[in-house]
């Protein structure tokens, strides 16, 4: 087998982009950008091109919407809290949050909205950050009132069929108080809420707009220039449009255009479960930072123990065990995505071998067509951004793929 000095072979990465090309090929997906490093050495492989008809190439410096990938990233502004003390762990967020204090329970998730009872305790910050505030999306259960009411309230879901939040975190959280919760806090793991609330809770904690917050102290230190929660004009040229591909036909559907689309300009709620924008270096600088305990270039910008509790699994058995139970009732709706046993604070965490993966690698996929996830067993981290939709399973089998191969690629 031939080798390289990156901890990669050289056969391996050839066949990684012999595996990648050939989905761009077959015409499902018109572009991806990769990037795979171990240690100090990066490889990045760009295919295709931004737009379905042709167009500019794609590059190492195309910006991607990260969609729920945002998570892993916009869960460091609470982190940054912590290490301050300013805010702890298993204290009730009342005080921020007056709008999920003395919280109504329905008796059955599934159950009629005004069927409740009292909630035993109150909602804290680990709840939010391991997602088992008792609210959140259930794709398992699309029927149940209370998954109607999130959209009929406006909590999820715009005018323009965009579900992203579409109101200011205030009024956000006006809507999201009039729900009752589905389970308990800290009863069970439910998807994406809990991060969404994060990003108001950092905002009224430190006085500053929640992107302000993540600039100044996470995306500046790490060199984190394209990252934000939308393209600026002098950039957007390099946001190809979003697509969603019809799932009967494969037509290429623009989700999302670039120019005046949803990422052209700040929105009105900066999603932390799903709104970032950026690039694969960018998302590289930030999960390299979490490989070093916290550090880059000399500088701690998270803690160790910080890090430790992002990156390992925080779910109680019980809580694991429902979340196990979610992930293979769903597994057709994420076309195989998800499995992986354990969630830390805003990310999976693998807690069995049920893939390629080992046991202790962590990070997400997001619905737009990415994922990005660091190995601290192998020092590995591996980015795979496409600007295809998972409408269809065409970006699911990519980021398979990509995996896959990228594992055995790996030359010790």
């Amino acid at each position: 087998m031939g080798h390289s000095n990156s901890g990669f072979s050289k056969t391996g990465l050839d066949r990684l982009r012999e595996v990648l090309a050939g989905h761009v090929e077959s015409g499902k997906i018109p572009g991806l950008v990769a990037l795979v490093s171990r240690g100090e050495e990066t490889h990045v492989e760009t295919i295709g091109t931004m737009r379905h008809d042709g167009g500019a190439p794609m590059s190492r410096d195309t910006i991607f919407r990260m969609a729920s990938t945002s998570k892993p990233v916009a869960v460091s502004a609470t982190m940054v809290l912590l290490d301050e003390c300013r805010l702890r762990l298993d204290e009730p967020v009342d005080s921020w949050l007056p709008e999920l204090a003395d919280r109504q329970v329905l008796k059955r998730p599934d159950g009629p909205l005004d069927e409740t009872v009292p909630a035993r305790r109150p909602i804290t910050v680990r709840d939010l950050l391991t997602s088992t505030c008792g609210l959140g999306l259930d794709l398992t259960a699309k029927t149940a009132p209370i998954m109607g009411a999130f959209f009929e309230q406006g909590v999820y879901g715009q005018e323009d069929g965009w579900l992203l939040p579409g109101s200011d975190p205030d009024e956000w959280m006006r809507r999201l108080g009039t729900l009752p919760l589905m389970h308990q806090p800290g009863e069970r793991w439910l998807y994406n809420l809990s991060d969404d609330v994060l990003g108001v809770l950092v905002a009224r904690v430190t006085g500053q707009p929640f992107e302000t917050f993540l600039h100044e102290r996470i995306f500046e230190p790490l060199g984190m220039t394209d990252t934000g929660f939308h393209v600026p004009a002098d950039k957007i040229h390099r946001l190809p449009p979003l697509y969603a591909p019809d799932w009967q036909t494969g037509e290429f559907n623009v989700e999302d255009p670039a120019e005046g689309g949803h990422h052209s300009q700040p929105p009105a709620f900066p999603s932390s479960g799903g709104g970032l924008d950026s690039t694969a270096d960018d998302y590289h600088a930030y999960f390299r930072m979490l490989l070093n305990g916290g550090m880059h270039d000399g500088r701690q910008i998270l803690s160790r123990p910080a890090v430790e509790l992002m990156t390992t699994n925080r779910l109680t058995p019980e809580q694991q065990a429902a979340r196990e139970v979610w992930a293979r009732n769903g597994v057709h709706t994420g076309y195989g995505l998800g499995q992986h046993g354990g969630w830390g604070f805003g990310m999976a965490v693998r807690t069995y071998r049920g893939d390629y993966a080992p046991i202790g690698q962590f990070g997400w996929d997001g619905g737009a067509g990415t994922t990005t996830y660091a190995d601290p067993h192998n020092q590995l981290v591996g980015i795979l951004l496409t600007q295809t939709g998972m409408s269809t399973p065409d970006s699911a089998r990519a980021i398979h793929d990509f995996w896959t191969t990228l594992y055995q690629a790996i030359d010790n």
